[in-house]
């Protein structure tokens, strides 16, 4: 009996650390604002682009790339261009930062 019942405790520790320590992998979603240094759209009908951003608590430059169509739509009519300062989210997504809000700090 006692054999039986430290079996289901093992048993139950290592189902619960198994469960535990395997949970799906999702993607951390990253705040920043920063200023926009470089937008480089690739070619005139491209359904993405890279905006590089200095970050204003670091200074670090972070390159992220942008392929919803309003915010494409913006850096083609340059409502948001060179200067502007941007409040984004992203996530990095196989090596590369992708856009999930990017938006002007004043509103556009």
């Amino acid at each position: 009996m006692k054999n039986a019942l430290a079996l289901v405790a093992v048993l139950a520790l290592l189902a619960v650390s198994v469960i535990g320590f395997s949970g799906t992998a999702q993607a951390e979603e990253i705040k920043m604002v920063g200023v926009i240094t470089k937008i480089e759209i690739a070619g005139k009908d491209a359904k993405t682009a890279t905006a590089t951003l200095k970050d204003n608590k670091t200074e670090n430059l972070v390159v992220i790339t942008v392929n919803d169509d309003l915010t494409l739509d913006k850096f083609k009519d340059h409502r948001i261009q060179e200067g502007d300062e941007i409040r984004c989210k992203y996530e990095v997504i196989d090596g590369k930062n992708v856009s999930k809000f990017f938006r002007k700090t004043a509103g556009c």
